[in-house]
């Protein structure tokens, strides 16, 4: 089933998601609703925030990214099986010489801004199987990551930019809260006037 994404603005993108155990309610089927809704919205990642629930779960699929011509043969291979189910994920390390990529999200559609962040991690997550794994990660695979783990914190990629930069994209981002925005999936948009 495809879920409405929440917006920016609505306070549940701001909460410390919790952590969830095996017995969670209908895990399985929200697994499938949320990589339904990210496949649906042309998505790559997409967080349980970002469908209403502060649980710290998010998805994974970068294959898209495997097509990119402009990525080096090492980052498109290593995207081309980056699809995983992410529960009570831990970032462990960062390093590396920070770097510069174009990020955008989906619960803030038509922004899209120059995100600074460490090229290597060291992560420890469960699966949908509640199995343990503890993996490297670099790259675009890590910048991915960090995206999507950012949100189970609270934290948007809007918040990482320079005060100037948040101040030239105030405006576009109220918008979004207030709905005045087409976006190609379905939204659930915290500010919007009823009636509209």
């Amino acid at each position: 089933m495809i879920l409405p994404i929440v917006a920016y603005g609505d306070p549940v993108l701001r909460k410390v998601a919790t952590e969830i155990t095996k017995d969670y309610p209908d895990l399985e089927k929200l697994i499938t609703n949320m990589k339904e809704t990210m496949y649906n919205a042309s998505g790559v990642g997409i967080a349980a925030p970002q469908i209403g629930k502060a649980i710290r779960l998010f998805v994974i699929d970068a294959s898209p990214f495997a097509e990119d011509e402009e990525l080096s043969e090492k980052d498109r291979t290593a995207l081309k099986d980056f699809n995983k189910v992410f529960i009570n994920a831990k970032i462990i390390e960062e390093e590396g010489e920070e770097w510069v990529f174009n990020e955008g999200c989906l619960s803030i559609p038509d922004v899209r801004e120059d995100v600074i962040r460490k090229p290597n991690i060291t992560i420890e997550y469960l699966d949908e199987n509640f199995e343990k794994h503890r993996e490297s990660l670099d790259g675009l695979a890590a910048r991915v990551f960090q995206h999507e783990y950012d949100h189970i914190e609270g934290i948007l990629f809007t918040d990482k930019l320079s005060s100037l930069k948040k101040r030239i994209i105030k405006k576009k981002l109220e918008n979004i809260s207030k709905g005045k925005i087409r976006a190609d999936y379905r939204m659930r948009f915290p500010n919007q006037k009823k009636g509209k």
